[in-house]
Protein backbone atom coordinates (compact mmCIF):
# COMPACT_ATOMS: atom_id res chain seq x y z
CA UNK A 1 0.00 0.00 0.00
CA UNK A 2 1.77 3.56 -0.87
CA UNK A 3 0.20 6.64 -0.03
CA UNK A 4 1.06 9.40 -2.72
CA UNK A 5 1.17 12.91 -0.99
CA UNK A 6 -0.92 15.67 -2.51
CA UNK A 7 0.42 18.33 -3.42
CA UNK A 8 -1.32 20.99 -2.65
CA UNK A 9 -1.06 25.09 -2.21
CA UNK A 10 -1.05 26.39 1.47
CA UNK A 11 -3.90 28.31 2.70
CA UNK A 12 -3.18 31.91 3.55
CA UNK A 13 -3.65 34.79 5.93
CA UNK A 14 -5.84 37.45 3.59
CA UNK A 15 -5.42 40.08 6.04
CA UNK A 16 -1.79 39.78 6.55
CA UNK A 17 -1.37 39.00 3.04
CA UNK A 18 -2.49 42.66 2.65
CA UNK A 19 -0.94 43.89 5.54
CA UNK A 20 2.59 42.55 4.57
CA UNK A 21 2.64 44.40 1.25
CA UNK A 22 1.51 47.34 2.49
CA UNK A 23 4.45 47.22 5.57
CA UNK A 24 6.47 46.87 2.31
CA UNK A 25 7.18 43.44 1.70
CA UNK A 26 6.97 42.01 -1.82
CA UNK A 27 4.19 40.18 -3.31
CA UNK A 28 6.23 36.87 -2.73
CA UNK A 29 7.48 37.86 0.62
CA UNK A 30 3.76 38.31 1.97
CA UNK A 31 2.38 35.36 0.13
CA UNK A 32 5.51 33.21 2.46
CA UNK A 33 4.45 35.04 5.74
CA UNK A 34 0.59 35.28 5.32
CA UNK A 35 0.88 31.38 4.56
CA UNK A 36 2.41 30.86 7.90
CA UNK A 37 1.52 32.98 10.31
CA UNK A 38 -2.54 32.47 10.20
CA UNK A 39 -4.04 34.54 12.54
CA UNK A 40 -0.81 36.61 13.78
CA UNK A 41 -1.12 40.84 14.25
CA UNK A 42 1.81 41.61 15.68
CA UNK A 43 4.45 43.60 13.70
CA UNK A 44 6.59 42.64 10.76
CA UNK A 45 9.69 43.71 12.04
CA UNK A 46 10.46 41.08 14.28
CA UNK A 47 9.77 39.06 11.76
CA UNK A 48 11.58 40.22 9.13
CA UNK A 49 14.32 42.13 11.01
CA UNK A 50 15.02 40.30 14.17
CA UNK A 51 16.90 41.77 16.60
CA UNK A 52 17.94 41.32 20.15
CA UNK A 53 15.96 44.01 21.54
CA UNK A 54 12.27 41.78 21.04
CA UNK A 55 14.02 39.66 23.87
CA UNK A 56 12.05 39.68 27.16
CA UNK A 57 14.33 40.50 30.80
CA UNK A 58 14.28 36.84 32.31
CA UNK A 59 13.20 38.46 35.33
CA UNK A 60 9.49 38.30 33.96
CA UNK A 61 10.02 34.02 33.76
CA UNK A 62 8.70 32.42 37.03
CA UNK A 63 11.29 31.78 39.75
CA UNK A 64 14.04 33.22 37.47
CA UNK A 65 15.08 35.72 40.24
CA UNK A 66 15.16 32.81 43.22
CA UNK A 67 16.96 30.72 40.77
CA UNK A 68 19.44 33.19 40.41
CA UNK A 69 20.02 34.14 43.95
CA UNK A 70 20.75 30.15 44.70
CA UNK A 71 23.08 30.06 42.07
CA UNK A 72 24.79 33.03 43.02
CA UNK A 73 24.78 32.05 46.45
CA UNK A 74 27.03 28.66 45.25
CA UNK A 75 29.17 30.57 43.33
CA UNK A 76 29.78 33.28 45.83
CA UNK A 77 29.77 30.39 48.89
CA UNK A 78 32.47 28.33 46.96
CA UNK A 79 29.92 25.33 46.67
CA UNK A 80 30.44 22.22 44.54
CA UNK A 81 27.41 22.42 41.49
CA UNK A 82 26.02 19.98 39.19
CA UNK A 83 25.05 20.44 35.52
CA UNK A 84 22.65 17.99 34.61
CA UNK A 85 21.09 17.98 31.52
CA UNK A 86 19.36 15.98 28.54
CA UNK A 87 21.88 14.27 26.14
CA UNK A 88 20.32 15.76 22.70
CA UNK A 89 21.18 19.27 21.01
CA UNK A 90 19.41 21.18 23.54
CA UNK A 91 20.44 19.92 26.19
CA UNK A 92 23.99 20.07 25.32
CA UNK A 93 24.11 23.55 24.38
CA UNK A 94 22.64 24.03 27.45
CA UNK A 95 25.25 22.44 28.82
CA UNK A 96 27.83 24.46 27.47
CA UNK A 97 26.13 27.63 28.46
CA UNK A 98 26.02 26.61 31.86
CA UNK A 99 29.31 25.48 32.29
CA UNK A 100 31.22 28.14 30.18
CA UNK A 101 29.69 30.84 32.49
CA UNK A 102 30.05 29.56 35.55
CA UNK A 103 33.68 28.87 34.53
CA UNK A 104 34.99 31.47 32.56
CA UNK A 105 33.04 34.04 33.95
CA UNK A 106 32.00 33.64 37.33
CA UNK A 107 35.13 31.91 38.00
CA UNK A 108 33.96 28.25 39.36
CA UNK A 109 37.17 26.30 39.40
CA UNK A 110 36.57 22.72 36.64
CA UNK A 111 36.97 21.20 40.01
CA UNK A 112 33.93 22.29 41.57
CA UNK A 113 31.45 21.77 38.39
CA UNK A 114 30.32 18.61 37.99
CA UNK A 115 28.75 17.52 34.15
CA UNK A 116 25.71 15.15 34.73
CA UNK A 117 24.15 13.84 31.16
CA UNK A 118 22.29 10.93 31.13
CA UNK A 119 22.90 7.73 28.81
CA UNK A 120 19.68 7.60 26.39
CA UNK A 121 20.04 3.82 26.30
CA UNK A 122 21.17 2.97 29.85
CA UNK A 123 19.83 5.67 31.99
CA UNK A 124 16.97 7.15 30.22
CA UNK A 125 15.57 10.69 29.67
CA UNK A 126 15.69 13.22 32.00
CA UNK A 127 16.54 13.37 35.75
CA UNK A 128 16.97 9.60 35.60
CA UNK A 129 17.26 7.25 38.86
CA UNK A 130 20.74 6.01 37.15
CA UNK A 131 21.67 9.83 36.67
CA UNK A 132 20.36 10.51 40.40
CA UNK A 133 22.69 7.62 41.80
CA UNK A 134 25.71 8.88 39.91
CA UNK A 135 25.15 12.17 41.28
CA UNK A 136 25.10 10.90 45.08
CA UNK A 137 28.35 8.90 44.31
CA UNK A 138 30.32 12.33 43.57
CA UNK A 139 33.17 12.89 46.17
CA UNK A 140 33.10 15.72 47.09
CA UNK A 141 29.32 15.51 46.58
CA UNK A 142 27.32 18.99 44.93
CA UNK A 143 24.85 20.53 46.96
CA UNK A 144 23.26 22.60 43.84
CA UNK A 145 22.09 20.52 40.82
CA UNK A 146 21.40 23.07 37.82
CA UNK A 147 19.19 21.09 35.22
CA UNK A 148 18.35 22.66 31.78
CA UNK A 149 16.45 20.95 29.07
CA UNK A 150 14.50 18.50 30.88
CA UNK A 151 13.44 18.27 34.77
CA UNK A 152 9.58 19.44 34.95
CA UNK A 153 8.37 15.75 35.17
CA UNK A 154 10.77 14.51 37.33
CA UNK A 155 9.36 15.16 40.88
CA UNK A 156 10.30 11.62 42.79
CA UNK A 157 14.44 11.80 41.51
CA UNK A 158 14.57 15.31 42.72
CA UNK A 159 12.41 14.49 46.22
CA UNK A 160 15.07 12.03 46.60
CA UNK A 161 18.22 14.38 45.77
CA UNK A 162 16.81 16.69 48.12
CA UNK A 163 16.28 14.03 51.02
CA UNK A 164 20.22 13.96 50.15
CA UNK A 165 20.79 17.68 51.02
CA UNK A 166 21.08 18.33 47.19
CA UNK A 167 19.24 21.32 45.97
CA UNK A 168 18.02 21.31 42.21
CA UNK A 169 16.91 24.23 39.81
CA UNK A 170 15.27 23.24 37.82
CA UNK A 171 15.47 24.70 34.21
CA UNK A 172 13.16 24.00 31.41
CA UNK A 173 11.03 24.27 28.16
CA UNK A 174 8.76 20.93 28.23
CA UNK A 175 5.00 20.85 29.30
CA UNK A 176 4.77 20.60 33.22
CA UNK A 177 2.74 17.53 33.98
CA UNK A 178 -0.83 17.88 35.38
CA UNK A 179 0.06 18.45 38.96
CA UNK A 180 2.33 21.51 38.09
CA UNK A 181 5.99 22.61 38.91
CA UNK A 182 7.97 19.72 41.17
CA UNK A 183 7.36 20.64 44.43
CA UNK A 184 10.72 19.20 45.51
CA UNK A 185 12.66 21.54 43.43
CA UNK A 186 13.96 25.08 45.00
CA UNK A 187 12.87 27.07 41.73
CA UNK A 188 11.19 25.37 38.35
CA UNK A 189 12.16 28.22 35.51
CA UNK A 190 10.28 27.04 33.24
CA UNK A 191 8.23 29.69 30.54
CA UNK A 192 5.31 26.79 30.22
CA UNK A 193 4.29 27.36 33.46
CA UNK A 194 0.62 28.86 34.03
CA UNK A 195 1.92 31.03 36.56
CA UNK A 196 4.44 32.41 34.65
CA UNK A 197 4.46 35.93 33.10
CA UNK A 198 6.83 35.34 30.21
CA UNK A 199 5.60 36.25 27.05
CA UNK A 200 6.73 33.33 25.01
CA UNK A 201 6.33 30.11 25.97
CA UNK A 202 8.34 28.32 22.49
CA UNK A 203 11.63 29.32 23.60
CA UNK A 204 13.87 26.30 23.91
CA UNK A 205 15.84 24.77 26.76
CA UNK A 206 19.38 26.35 26.04
CA UNK A 207 17.61 29.73 26.09
CA UNK A 208 16.09 29.30 29.06
CA UNK A 209 19.29 28.44 30.57
CA UNK A 210 20.73 31.80 29.15
CA UNK A 211 18.07 33.63 30.63
CA UNK A 212 18.47 32.10 34.14
CA UNK A 213 22.09 32.16 33.61
CA UNK A 214 22.78 36.33 32.48
CA UNK A 215 20.12 36.94 35.75
CA UNK A 216 22.56 35.34 37.63
CA UNK A 217 25.18 37.36 36.70
CA UNK A 218 23.13 40.44 37.11
CA UNK A 219 22.85 38.94 40.70
CA UNK A 220 26.14 38.45 41.25
CA UNK A 221 27.21 42.43 39.77
CA UNK A 222 24.69 43.41 42.55
CA UNK A 223 26.14 41.80 45.52
CA UNK A 224 29.69 42.48 44.52
CA UNK A 225 31.21 38.98 43.84
CA UNK A 226 31.79 40.30 40.29
CA UNK A 227 32.28 43.30 38.63
CA UNK A 228 30.02 44.93 36.32
CA UNK A 229 33.05 44.62 33.81
CA UNK A 230 32.24 40.83 33.70
CA UNK A 231 31.14 40.75 29.74
CA UNK A 232 27.67 39.46 29.21
CA UNK A 233 26.53 36.13 28.12
CA UNK A 234 25.75 37.13 24.41
CA UNK A 235 28.75 35.25 22.93
CA UNK A 236 26.89 32.20 24.02
CA UNK A 237 24.24 33.04 21.68
CA UNK A 238 25.74 30.69 19.08
CA UNK A 239 25.05 27.70 21.32
CA UNK A 240 21.60 28.91 21.75
CA UNK A 241 20.97 29.26 17.92
CA UNK A 242 22.09 25.66 17.59
CA UNK A 243 20.12 24.45 20.40
CA UNK A 244 16.88 26.01 18.78
CA UNK A 245 16.95 25.05 15.44
CA UNK A 246 18.35 21.78 16.39
CA UNK A 247 15.48 21.15 18.77
CA UNK A 248 12.65 22.09 16.36
CA UNK A 249 10.84 24.87 18.90
CA UNK A 250 8.98 27.85 16.72
CA UNK A 251 10.72 30.21 14.42
CA UNK A 252 6.94 31.58 13.24
CA UNK A 253 5.82 34.29 15.52
CA UNK A 254 8.61 33.73 17.72
CA UNK A 255 10.35 37.02 18.23
CA UNK A 256 12.76 35.72 20.58
CA UNK A 257 13.75 32.35 18.84
CA UNK A 258 14.07 34.67 15.29
CA UNK A 259 16.14 37.05 17.13
CA UNK A 260 18.92 34.87 18.89
CA UNK A 261 19.00 32.37 16.08
CA UNK A 262 19.50 35.22 13.69
CA UNK A 263 22.24 37.03 15.75
CA UNK A 264 23.58 33.31 16.96
CA UNK A 265 24.16 33.02 13.18
CA UNK A 266 25.88 36.15 12.90
CA UNK A 267 28.46 34.69 15.69
CA UNK A 268 28.63 31.70 14.20
CA UNK A 269 30.36 32.79 10.74
CA UNK A 270 32.59 34.26 12.55
CA UNK A 271 34.41 31.13 13.22
CA UNK A 272 36.14 32.12 16.28
CA UNK A 273 35.54 29.05 18.12
CA UNK A 274 37.09 25.72 17.18
CA UNK A 275 33.76 23.69 16.82
CA UNK A 276 32.28 25.57 14.52
CA UNK A 277 36.03 26.08 12.22
CA UNK A 278 36.16 22.06 12.72
CA UNK A 279 32.56 21.63 11.01
CA UNK A 280 32.80 24.24 8.34
CA UNK A 281 35.95 22.43 7.44
CA UNK A 282 34.43 19.12 7.52
CA UNK A 283 31.35 20.54 5.29
CA UNK A 284 33.47 22.43 2.44
CA UNK A 285 33.90 25.68 1.54
CA UNK A 286 31.00 25.83 -0.35
CA UNK A 287 29.10 25.18 2.89
CA UNK A 288 29.64 28.67 4.39
CA UNK A 289 28.48 30.86 5.44
CA UNK A 290 25.70 28.53 7.57
CA UNK A 291 22.20 29.18 7.73
CA UNK A 292 19.69 28.07 10.04
CA UNK A 293 19.32 25.11 7.82
CA UNK A 294 23.61 23.86 8.02
CA UNK A 295 22.05 24.00 11.94
CA UNK A 296 19.21 21.89 11.17
CA UNK A 297 20.89 19.22 8.78
CA UNK A 298 24.51 19.09 9.01
CA UNK A 299 25.73 20.03 12.86
CA UNK A 300 22.76 18.73 14.78
CA UNK A 301 22.01 15.48 13.41
CA UNK A 302 26.07 14.74 13.76
CA UNK A 303 25.99 15.72 17.54
CA UNK A 304 22.49 14.19 17.86
CA UNK A 305 24.40 11.18 16.63
CA UNK A 306 26.56 10.09 19.31
CA UNK A 307 23.89 10.49 22.45
CA UNK A 308 21.80 8.19 19.81
CA UNK A 309 24.02 5.42 19.98
CA UNK A 310 26.70 6.26 22.43
CA UNK A 311 27.30 8.25 25.38
CA UNK A 312 26.81 12.11 24.99
CA UNK A 313 30.32 13.23 26.32
CA UNK A 314 31.94 13.92 22.80
CA UNK A 315 29.84 16.16 21.75
CA UNK A 316 30.31 18.26 25.06
CA UNK A 317 34.08 17.61 24.50
CA UNK A 318 33.64 18.60 20.48
CA UNK A 319 31.38 21.85 21.48
CA UNK A 320 33.90 22.91 24.29
CA UNK A 321 37.01 22.39 22.32
CA UNK A 322 39.96 25.03 22.91
CA UNK A 323 41.78 24.01 18.81
CA UNK A 324 40.62 23.05 16.09
CA UNK A 325 42.77 19.27 16.51
CA UNK A 326 40.46 18.76 19.23
CA UNK A 327 37.15 19.53 17.53
CA UNK A 328 38.25 17.83 14.98
CA UNK A 329 39.30 14.78 16.86
CA UNK A 330 35.89 14.62 18.92
CA UNK A 331 33.80 15.33 15.14
CA UNK A 332 35.13 12.45 14.03
CA UNK A 333 33.64 10.16 16.43
CA UNK A 334 30.50 12.25 15.89
CA UNK A 335 30.86 11.47 12.23
CA UNK A 336 31.75 7.93 12.54
CA UNK A 337 28.15 7.54 14.74
CA UNK A 338 26.48 9.75 12.54
CA UNK A 339 26.92 7.18 9.62
CA UNK A 340 26.04 4.37 11.71
CA UNK A 341 22.80 5.89 12.80
CA UNK A 342 21.77 6.59 8.58
CA UNK A 343 22.54 2.61 8.78
CA UNK A 344 20.10 1.75 11.47
CA UNK A 345 17.91 4.26 10.67
CA UNK A 346 17.59 2.99 6.96
CA UNK A 347 16.81 -0.76 8.33
CA UNK A 348 14.19 0.03 10.97
CA UNK A 349 12.15 2.90 8.55
CA UNK A 350 11.55 -0.29 6.24
CA UNK A 351 10.79 -2.60 8.83
CA UNK A 352 8.11 0.35 10.08
CA UNK A 353 6.82 0.71 6.97
CA UNK A 354 5.98 -2.58 6.40
CA UNK A 355 4.53 -2.56 10.24
CA UNK A 356 2.58 -0.02 9.30
CA UNK A 357 0.85 -1.21 6.34
CA UNK A 358 -1.87 -3.29 7.90
CA UNK A 359 -2.98 -0.56 10.77
CA UNK A 360 -3.00 2.10 7.39
CA UNK A 361 -5.51 -0.23 5.95
CA UNK A 362 -7.76 0.06 8.78
CA UNK A 363 -7.51 3.88 8.21
CA UNK A 364 -6.28 4.41 11.86
CA UNK A 365 -5.49 8.17 12.10
CA UNK A 366 -2.43 7.65 13.77
CA UNK A 367 0.29 4.73 13.62
CA UNK A 368 2.06 3.00 16.89
CA UNK A 369 4.78 0.48 15.99
CA UNK A 370 6.84 -1.64 17.79
CA UNK A 371 9.87 -2.45 16.13
CA UNK A 372 11.34 -5.45 18.51
CA UNK A 373 15.03 -5.74 17.43
CA UNK A 374 14.80 -1.85 16.95
CA UNK A 375 17.41 0.90 18.16
CA UNK A 376 15.60 3.24 20.93
CA UNK A 377 18.11 6.12 19.52
CA UNK A 378 16.81 5.85 16.44
CA UNK A 379 12.88 6.38 16.91
CA UNK A 380 11.98 9.78 16.53
CA UNK A 381 14.12 9.91 13.48
CA UNK A 382 11.94 6.83 12.05
CA UNK A 383 8.74 8.35 13.05
CA UNK A 384 9.61 11.31 11.47
CA UNK A 385 9.63 9.71 8.35
CA UNK A 386 6.57 7.62 8.76
CA UNK A 387 4.91 11.46 9.45
CA UNK A 388 6.11 12.49 6.06
CA UNK A 389 5.28 9.32 4.05
CA UNK A 390 2.12 8.62 5.77
CA UNK A 391 0.88 12.20 6.91
CA UNK A 392 -0.47 10.97 10.50
CA UNK A 393 1.15 11.05 13.72
CA UNK A 394 3.61 8.32 14.64
CA UNK A 395 4.93 6.25 17.44
CA UNK A 396 7.42 4.28 17.28
CA UNK A 397 8.53 1.95 20.61
CA UNK A 398 11.76 -0.01 21.14
CA UNK A 399 12.43 -2.39 23.98
CA UNK A 400 14.15 -0.51 26.99
CA UNK A 401 16.53 -1.14 29.18
CA UNK A 402 14.40 -2.07 32.08
CA UNK A 403 12.84 -5.50 31.82
CA UNK A 404 9.21 -5.67 30.04
CA UNK A 405 9.14 -1.78 29.55
CA UNK A 406 9.01 -0.20 25.88
CA UNK A 407 10.64 3.07 25.01
CA UNK A 408 9.20 5.37 22.43
CA UNK A 409 9.61 8.56 20.52
CA UNK A 410 6.67 9.89 18.73
CA UNK A 411 6.04 12.69 16.02
CA UNK A 412 3.37 14.37 14.83
CA UNK A 413 1.19 16.72 11.60
CA UNK A 414 0.08 20.66 12.14
CA UNK A 415 -3.35 20.58 13.66
CA UNK A 416 -2.68 16.84 16.44
CA UNK A 417 -1.19 18.09 19.82
CA UNK A 418 1.22 14.93 20.51
CA UNK A 419 1.52 15.81 23.96
CA UNK A 420 -2.10 16.45 24.40
CA UNK A 421 -2.26 13.55 23.08
CA UNK A 422 -0.63 11.32 24.99
CA UNK A 423 -2.08 13.59 27.85
CA UNK A 424 -5.56 12.58 26.96
CA UNK A 425 -4.27 8.94 26.52
CA UNK A 426 -2.51 8.72 30.02
CA UNK A 427 -6.29 10.12 31.47
CA UNK A 428 -8.39 7.06 29.81
CA UNK A 429 -5.79 4.32 30.81
CA UNK A 430 -2.93 5.30 33.44
CA UNK A 431 -1.49 2.26 33.97
CA UNK A 432 -0.91 2.04 30.06
CA UNK A 433 1.09 5.13 29.78
CA UNK A 434 3.30 5.79 33.19
CA UNK A 435 5.48 8.41 32.08
CA UNK A 436 5.97 10.71 28.71
CA UNK A 437 7.12 14.29 27.96
CA UNK A 438 7.13 16.33 25.08
CA UNK A 439 5.41 19.25 23.63
CA UNK A 440 2.95 19.71 20.42
CA UNK A 441 5.31 18.27 17.59
CA UNK A 442 7.52 15.60 19.25
CA UNK A 443 7.16 13.22 22.48
CA UNK A 444 8.54 10.65 24.19
CA UNK A 445 6.97 8.36 26.83
CA UNK A 446 7.70 4.68 28.56
CA UNK A 447 5.27 2.06 29.04
CA UNK A 448 4.90 -1.63 30.33
CA UNK A 449 5.12 -4.17 27.05
CA UNK A 450 1.69 -5.86 28.50
CA UNK A 451 0.22 -3.06 28.43
CA UNK A 452 0.72 -2.07 24.48
CA UNK A 453 -2.22 -3.17 22.91
CA UNK A 454 -3.97 -0.89 25.91
CA UNK A 455 -2.04 2.10 25.06
CA UNK A 456 -2.26 1.42 21.59
CA UNK A 457 -6.21 1.37 21.16
CA UNK A 458 -6.07 4.61 23.96
CA UNK A 459 -3.84 6.48 21.92
CA UNK A 460 -5.90 6.05 19.00
CA UNK A 461 -9.25 7.17 20.52
CA UNK A 462 -6.78 10.62 21.91
CA UNK A 463 -5.73 11.40 18.50
CA UNK A 464 -9.65 10.82 16.78
CA UNK A 465 -10.74 13.58 19.63
CA UNK A 466 -9.21 16.01 18.67
CA UNK A 467 -9.08 15.08 14.73
CA UNK A 468 -13.08 15.08 14.83
CA UNK A 469 -14.10 15.48 11.31
CA UNK A 470 -10.66 16.13 9.49
CA UNK A 471 -9.11 13.56 7.31
CA UNK A 472 -5.96 12.92 7.19
CA UNK A 473 -2.99 11.87 4.32
CA UNK A 474 0.51 12.94 3.06
CA UNK A 475 0.67 16.35 2.04
CA UNK A 476 3.00 18.69 0.75
CA UNK A 477 2.01 22.40 1.21
CA UNK A 478 3.50 24.75 -1.08
CA UNK A 479 3.42 28.57 -1.73
CA UNK A 480 2.59 28.06 -4.84
CA UNK A 481 4.14 28.44 -8.57
CA UNK A 482 6.77 30.52 -9.89
CA UNK A 483 7.69 32.29 -12.90
CA UNK A 484 10.53 30.92 -14.96
CA UNK A 485 11.26 34.76 -14.79
CA UNK A 486 11.26 34.45 -10.90
CA UNK A 487 13.15 31.44 -11.27
CA UNK A 488 16.25 32.97 -10.25
CA UNK A 489 19.32 34.10 -7.39
CA UNK A 490 17.61 37.11 -7.28
CA UNK A 491 14.15 35.65 -6.00
CA UNK A 492 16.06 33.38 -4.00
CA UNK A 493 18.48 36.57 -2.29
CA UNK A 494 14.37 38.38 -1.91
CA UNK A 495 12.85 34.99 0.12
CA UNK A 496 16.63 34.96 2.30
CA UNK A 497 15.22 38.31 3.77
CA UNK A 498 12.55 36.27 5.44
CA UNK A 499 15.07 34.00 6.76
CA UNK A 500 15.92 32.12 9.35
CA UNK A 501 13.68 29.18 8.46
CA UNK A 502 12.69 26.47 10.62
CA UNK A 503 9.46 24.85 12.52
CA UNK A 504 6.17 26.48 12.07
CA UNK A 505 8.23 28.89 9.48
CA UNK A 506 9.54 25.92 7.22
CA UNK A 507 11.18 27.33 3.95
CA UNK A 508 9.53 28.36 0.46
CA UNK A 509 8.24 25.06 -1.04
CA UNK A 510 7.16 26.00 -4.32
CA UNK A 511 5.07 24.11 -7.59
CA UNK A 512 5.39 23.56 -11.25
CA UNK A 513 5.97 21.54 -13.74
CA UNK A 514 9.02 20.80 -16.00
CA UNK A 515 10.69 18.56 -18.78
CA UNK A 516 13.12 16.10 -17.76
CA UNK A 517 16.04 17.17 -19.97
CA UNK A 518 18.32 15.21 -18.11
CA UNK A 519 18.94 12.85 -15.26
CA UNK A 520 21.61 10.97 -13.83
CA UNK A 521 21.04 8.25 -10.61
CA UNK A 522 24.24 9.56 -8.40
CA UNK A 523 25.31 9.45 -4.69
CA UNK A 524 27.43 6.28 -3.18
CA UNK A 525 23.97 4.11 -2.26
CA UNK A 526 22.63 5.30 -5.82
CA UNK A 527 19.37 6.54 -4.33
CA UNK A 528 19.56 10.28 -5.85
CA UNK A 529 18.97 12.05 -8.36
CA UNK A 530 20.67 14.71 -10.71
CA UNK A 531 18.32 16.30 -13.37
CA UNK A 532 17.97 19.17 -15.69
CA UNK A 533 14.51 20.65 -16.23
CA UNK A 534 13.10 23.04 -18.88
CA UNK A 535 10.25 25.30 -18.60
CA UNK A 536 9.46 27.72 -21.41
CA UNK A 537 12.89 27.85 -22.85
CA UNK A 538 15.25 27.71 -20.21
CA UNK A 539 16.53 24.91 -18.17
CA UNK A 540 17.76 24.50 -14.88
CA UNK A 541 20.23 22.16 -13.08
CA UNK A 542 18.18 20.03 -9.89
CA UNK A 543 18.92 17.76 -7.22
CA UNK A 544 16.51 14.90 -5.84
CA UNK A 545 17.90 13.63 -2.97
CA UNK A 546 16.82 9.99 -1.40
CA UNK A 547 14.52 10.13 -4.92
CA UNK A 548 14.74 6.40 -4.91
CA UNK A 549 15.90 3.15 -2.88
CA UNK A 550 19.61 1.94 -3.43
CA UNK A 551 19.29 -0.25 -6.66
CA UNK A 552 16.23 1.26 -7.63
CA UNK A 553 14.77 2.60 -11.24
CA UNK A 554 13.88 5.71 -11.85
CA UNK A 555 9.93 5.90 -12.65
CA UNK A 556 10.38 7.88 -15.62
CA UNK A 557 13.06 9.01 -18.19
CA UNK A 558 13.99 11.74 -20.87
CA UNK A 559 11.49 13.63 -22.11
CA UNK A 560 8.82 13.15 -19.30
CA UNK A 561 6.76 16.13 -18.41
CA UNK A 562 7.22 16.22 -14.05
CA UNK A 563 4.99 18.05 -11.58
CA UNK A 564 7.67 19.25 -8.58
CA UNK A 565 7.33 20.53 -5.66
CA UNK A 566 10.89 22.60 -5.10
CA UNK A 567 13.15 24.41 -2.86
CA UNK A 568 15.25 27.14 -4.31
CA UNK A 569 18.93 26.95 -3.50
CA UNK A 570 22.16 28.04 -4.52
CA UNK A 571 25.04 26.03 -5.86
CA UNK A 572 28.38 27.18 -4.82
CA UNK A 573 31.32 25.91 -7.11
CA UNK A 574 34.44 27.25 -6.95
CA UNK A 575 33.74 30.82 -5.97
CA UNK A 576 30.57 31.01 -8.31
CA UNK A 577 26.73 30.47 -7.34
CA UNK A 578 24.08 29.69 -9.53
CA UNK A 579 20.53 29.04 -9.16
CA UNK A 580 19.72 25.12 -8.20
CA UNK A 581 16.41 23.15 -7.82
CA UNK A 582 15.81 21.17 -4.84
CA UNK A 583 13.19 18.91 -5.20
CA UNK A 584 11.18 17.58 -2.62
CA UNK A 585 8.77 15.20 -4.49
CA UNK A 586 7.88 14.68 -8.06
CA UNK A 587 5.42 12.83 -10.40
CA UNK A 588 4.71 12.12 -13.99
CA UNK A 589 2.32 15.62 -14.91
CA UNK A 590 -1.08 14.30 -15.65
Amino acid sequence: MSLSPHIEQRPRDEELYARAQAEGLSELQARVVSGRLLGYRGGMTPLVSPRLRHLEHPERLQDARRAAERIAQAVSEGEHIGILTDYDVDGITSHVIILRTLNELFGVPPEKLHSLIGHRIHDGYGISLPLVERTLSLSPRPTLVITADCGSSDEPRIARLKEAGIEVIVSDHHALPMEGPPSSAYATVNPTREDCDYPDNTIAGCMVAWLVMSLTRSVLIERGVIPAAIPKLSPWLSYVALGTVADCVSLGGSAANRAVVTHGLTLINRMEAACWRAMAERLGPDSQPFDAETLAFQMGPRINARSRLDDPYAALHFMLAADDATATRHLDLLEQDNQSRKAIEADMTEAARRLALPQLADHVPALVLFLEDGHAGVQGIVASRLVQAFGRPTIVLTRASTPAMLTGSGRSVEGIHLRDALQRAHALAPEALPRFGGHSGAAGLGLPEDELDTFHAVFIDAVREQLGDRELYPRILTDGELTSEQLSLATLDELEHLAPYGREFDAPLFEGEFLVENLRVVGAEGNHLMLELSADGLTWRAIWFRALTPGEIPGFGLGTRLRCAYKLSRNRWKGRESLQLMIDYAEPAQ
